[in-house]
């Protein structure tokens, strides 16, 4: 009878599976037509192991044939992932390894232990007495230090160091880097399970430094966010201060007044890029708004910009806001934008329809590496 139920919940979700939503860089890559990179790659195996664990109800033992179900779904709606005819075996591999990994550090689920038990693995048997007196266990202390075993008093004591060093004035980078990187996939979890921003940030407050942030982004990434983003407004913003529908806008004018003010080349040049990074929506004729608030109070529930004195000297500054929370305050427009796209991906916030072109645009540069055809 066991045999029999299982068997028909097997053929009810081959049925009824679907493709889950991608994140929406990876979309942006997909829509390209072309072959993504390791990155790109381990992100699409994350998120399709956890939409068939939500299929399996809780359970990390796909069988054979819901792993080429999925693997089958994702090439027939992705058919130039199936590099040189050999895509089939090298993503259904991949899916695998991925829920060996998730599997590999549970300890308290009796599916997962049965299992391990069943085929020898050590984990799965209980721990005979050490011999060794007093010595400590240094394999339970590497497992406190492996990312994916923390938990428990572990995750505890790492939470209540980040937030005691985040009130020093002289804080201790090295160790913050380390800590973070340790607690990265605890947050990973959070954000994915959709936790509010504020509960994130009450436990990990560094996301509020902005080279945390491209730390966090580069982690997932592999990228410099934002040496990418500052070669992105030097090599575009001669064209975007040239686009005729940008001529007669405000910030185009006040540019213009503060130009003949200053004689500096470098100076010129950061006004000019300032300029070029605000006006970016409305070259694509949107809702300026929702990437950046010049003098204006901020509105938007998504990622954006509050701007004061975008030409000034000594009292630009640029602040990057997320809902009701005041992420980071950066000096420069460069990083700032480099914040704003940080943010969206690293938080998953979906993209706004009404900033959607311009986002676009600059998050295909980031991740493609190449230069549309046309602004």
């Amino acid at each position: 009878l066991k045999s029999f139920v299982a068997r028909c919940k097997t053929l009810q979700w081959t049925s009824s599976y679907a493709l889950p939503d991608f994140p929406y860089d990876v979309q942006v890559v997909l829509a390209e037509k072309k072959c993504p990179d390791h990155s790109v790659r381990i992100r699409m195996i994350e998120c399709l192991q956890a939409d068939m664990t939500k299929y399996l109800e809780g359970s990390l033992y796909p069988n054979s044939q819901q792993y080429n179900l999925v693997v089958s779904a994702l090439l027939q709606a992705y058919p130039f992932l199936d590099e040189d005819g050999n895509g089939f075996l090298l993503w259904k591999r991949a899916l695998k390894d991925r829920f060996k990994y998730v599997r590999r550090p549970i300890e308290d689920d009796e599916q997962v232990l049965r299992n391990k038990c069943k085929f020898g693995h050590r984990r799965g048997q209980s721990r005979k007495p050490s011999s060794a007196g007093n010595r400590p266990d240094h394999s339970l202390v590497q497992a406190q230090e492996d990312p994916a075993h923390l938990q428990g008093c572990a995750l505890a004591g790492h939470i209540k160091w980040l937030k005691e060093e985040y009130l020093k004035a002289q804080r201790n980078w090295e160790e913050v880097d380390k800590r973070m990187k340790m607690t990265m996939e605890v947050r990973r979890k959070m954000i994915s399970a959709k936790a509010p921003v504020r509960d994130i940030l009450s436990l990990f407050p560094f996301l509020r430094c902005p080279c945390q942030l491209f730390r966090e982004f580069q982690l997932l990434t592999h990228m410099d966010i934002y040496q990418k983003t500052v070669g992105i407004l030097e090599a575009y913003s001669e064209s975007i201060l040239s686009v005729p529908v940008v001529r007669n806008n405000p910030i185009s004018i006040m540019l213009q007044e503060n130009l003949k003010q200053q004689e500096e080349e470098e100076v010129l040049k950061c006004m000019k890029i300032t300029a070029a990074c605000l006006l970016l929506p409305d070259v694509f004729g949107e809702d300026s708004s929702l990437f950046a608030a010049v003098n204006e109070e901020v509105r938007a529930a998504t990622p954006v910009l509050e701007v004061r004195n975008p030409f000034s000297l000594s009292a630009c500054h640029f602040v990057l806001h997320l809902g009701r929370e005041r992420l980071a305050r950066l000096d420069d427009c460069g990083a700032a934008l480099a914040a704003l796209l940080a943010a969206f991906s690293v938080f998953h916030i979906p993209c706004p329809r009404s900033i959607h072109r311009t986002l676009r645009f600059l998050q295909s540069l980031l991740f493609e590496g190449r230069s549309p055809a046309a602004l």
